[in-house]
């Protein structure tokens, strides 16, 4: 069986060496720019040559985090950006922007791009697909359970799995809860952490509703390495060395077949312990929160982690050949990981005492010390009589170790074929005719009641049997498959009769909805939850087979009027925005189903609206969005979306037409920005 690769996280030169040392085979870092962790030190561009020259020592890998969403005006910057990376010598590139993966592409054709959680992949569908366009490696939503892991794991692509550290409340990638109350984009990697602040849903102003435990899954380490995970990712580039260094430890034990020691991990850090409910369907105790006695805890432990970084880690056996003869310069050489490197010292001379030997030789060369070479044999050719002073001997020694490092280095670092391309704008014609109107509905009176003046409406799956519409055109009904799929047979069953049944139309979510529709004939419609927020990535979604988009509703109104699509594009211009989609329900947690009032309060005495499906709930803003009255100032969209969420048939026609249904209104971040 193959030997899966330990991930490590870094946010600082410190940690990475703290990572490699301990046993890690790659590690994820951040730069100065388009990080999800911005808040972490991060490397500058000097920084990252440097990472990736210690990397490469090890024979480890470093994969660059670029894992934000861009604007038009920030793709020069990033495109140059990336190719200083790949001059540095990184190992691939972690994307979450459809266009961003699109200009590594064109800048460095030959780059590896691997797919970030923040795609917010659940399917093996899903993973296929990106396979398909390119992507070496998927990292998965972590909600996802075993079944779900092994379907992708047996996909075309190699599967990198969070096994270790913090997890969000929300799914990656959906959540809008930090940009829309602070104006701080996780997609922009600026998340606040407003989750991690009190939350209730029984008004107890102690509460942490939306705080989860740490997630573990080191005990199921060998059972996921034979489930085929490529890559065991442990989550914490705002970590401390400590941290990283002892789940490296940890993790490698346990993929060795040893226990794991959980207490000294719940010890240096942990959030009320582990859970591993996702990948096991348990998610009862999910949630937790940082207290007093982990803190205490870490304190007492973080001497004894430092052991295990004190040191280089022996990476290589090196072996050596040295010959020695009268009246020629010493020769020695090394050969390690297939590379041979020599060095030539004086011509010795003759020994007055104690010649130089085959067993002399050796415990100089084998004096290793805090190298990244363990010494494992010797070869000598060796005349009478000479001596090599020990002083020579150990700088001979040092010279070889020296270039062997550079040659091993060397032989690691991707070479890249850079391109002289640079992104330019791509220009559509902008369309002169009225925006469309469409509605996004939740219930079978909305969708009537929008009948008479939608263009075209978005209704969810299981809203669409023979009895809950009057709409007798269903090409102008858009299908909404749930926002998080957890039974992927279910949802093509489900499709193909709604395909059989005539509907044409597939609203898509996630790249698991895209590869569905494409799968099954559907046309397809891009949601808001794809993150558009530039041309380049409405070029590229155009490309798979998207008839129209609706843009990210983090743009600001001068980035929404500037973006330039093949397709048509849509703003949201109503409704209750969504701030989180989780698989807990937090309500559940606290108080349970029978006292649920379908909302939370924050530590404002502020009420945000909870929609629950069977899989998955909604978290929404208190506020409604509401633009109406500045439609003249959203220029470049080609229709406009309302988002329905509890308006009865009475709201939804005054929502239509344009009147006010709440006194409570927000702008959202058209005018604010993030």
């Amino acid at each position: 069986m193959r030997s899966a690769e330990v991930l490590a996280p870094a946010g600082s030169m410190e940690t990475l060496a703290a990572a490699l040392r301990a046993g890690a085979d790659a590690v994820y870092v951040g730069g100065k720019k388009y990080s999800a962790r911005s808040s972490a030190a991060n490397f500058s561009m000097e920084e990252l040559r440097e990472a990736a020259g210690l990397c490469h020592r090890y024979g480890a890998k470093l994969d660059l985090a670029v894992n934000t969403v861009i604007s038009d005006d920030e793709a020069p910057d990033f495109c140059e950006y990336i190719k200083d990376a790949a001059s540095a010598g990184v190992d691939a590139f972690i994307v979450q922007d459809w266009g961003c993966a699109e200009i590594i592409r064109r800048c460095v054709p030959d780059a590896v791009l691997h797919a970030s959680t923040q795609m917010s992949v659940h399917t093996a569908a899903g993973a296929k697909l990106l396979s398909s366009l390119g992507y070496a490696r998927v990292v998965p939503a972590r909600e996802l359970d075993r079944q779900t892991i092994e379907k992708i794991c047996a996909e075309d692509i190699e599967t990198e799995l969070f096994v270790h550290g913090a997890l969000c409340m929300s799914v990656s990638g959906q959540c809008y809860m930090s940009a829309i109350m602070g104006s701080r984009s996780a997609n922009r990697g600026c998340c606040g952490q407003a989750c991690r602040l009190p939350f209730s849903a029984s008004g107890n102003k102690n509460a942490a509703a939306l705080s989860l435990k740490d997630l573990s899954l080191l005990p199921q380490a060998r059972e996921l390495e034979e489930m085929g995970v490529d890559s065991f990712k442990i989550e914490g580039r705002m970590k401390r060395p400590e941290y990283v260094a002892s789940a490296v430890h940890e993790l490698k034990s346990a993929l060795n077949g040893q226990a794991p020691d959980m207490s000294l991990l719940k010890g240096i850090f942990s959030r009320s312990g582990f859970t591993d409910g996702y990948f096991t369907g348990k998610r009862q105790d999910m949630f937790g929160v940082r207290e007093k006695e982990d803190v205490t805890a870490a304190r007492e432990l973080i001497p004894k982690i430092h052991e295990l970084y004190r040191f280089e880690r022996k990476a290589y056996e090196i072996s050596f050949k040295a010959h020695i003869s009268a009246d020629s310069p010493v020769e020695i050489s090394a050969c390690a990981d297939g590379i041979t490197v020599s060095v030539t010292g004086d011509i010795p001379e003759k020994a007055l005492n104690r010649p130089t030997d085959a067993a002399s030789l050796e415990k100089q060369l084998s004096k290793l010390g805090d190298t990244v070479f363990t010494f494992c044999g010797m070869e000598a050719d060796i005349d009478d009589g000479l001596i090599v002073p020990t002083g020579k001997l150990n700088e001979l020694r040092r010279q070889l170790c020296e270039k062997m490092t550079a040659a091993v280095t060397n032989k690691n670092t991707p070479v890249y074929s850079i391109s002289d391309w640079k992104p330019e704008i791509p220009r559509y014609a902008a369309s002169a005719k009225k925006p469309q109107v469409r509605v996004m509905c939740r219930t079978a009176g909305q969708l009537n009641a929008a009948a008479g003046t939608a263009d075209m409406i978005i209704a969810p799956m299981e809203l669409l049997t023979k009895d809950t519409t009057v709409i007798k055109d269903k090409d102008s009904i858009i299908i909404s498959p749930p926002r998080f799929i957890t039974d992927e047979e279910k949802l093509f069953s489900r499709l193909s009769e709604l395909r059989s049944a005539g509907y044409t139309r597939l609203f898509c979510h996630t790249p698991d909805c895209i590869a569905a529709g494409r799968e099954l004939g559907f046309k397809l419609h891009g949601s808001f939850t794809l993150n558009m927020t530039n041309s380049f990535s409405a070029e590229r979604l155009a490309e798979i087979g998207l008839e129209d988009l609706v843009c990210s509703f983090e743009l600001d109104l001068s980035h929404l009027n500037k973006l330039h699509s093949p397709v048509p594009v849509g703003a949201v211009v109503y409704g209750r925005l969504p701030l989180m989609l989780t698989r807990n329900c937090p309500i559940k947690n606290e108080v349970g189903c029978e006292k649920c009032r379908k909302q939370l309060t924050d530590r404002t005495g502020r009420a945000l609206p909870v929609q629950c499906s069977k899989e998955y709930v909604e978290i929404l803003n208190p506020d409604v969005l509401f633009m109406q009255d500045r439609l003249s100032e959203i220029t470049a969209p080609d229709f406009l979306l309302y988002i329905l969420t509890d308006e009865d048939e009475q709201q939804t026609k005054a929502a239509l037409s344009g009147s006010r249904t709440s006194e409570k209104i927000t702008r959202g971040l058209y005018y604010r920005g993030i």
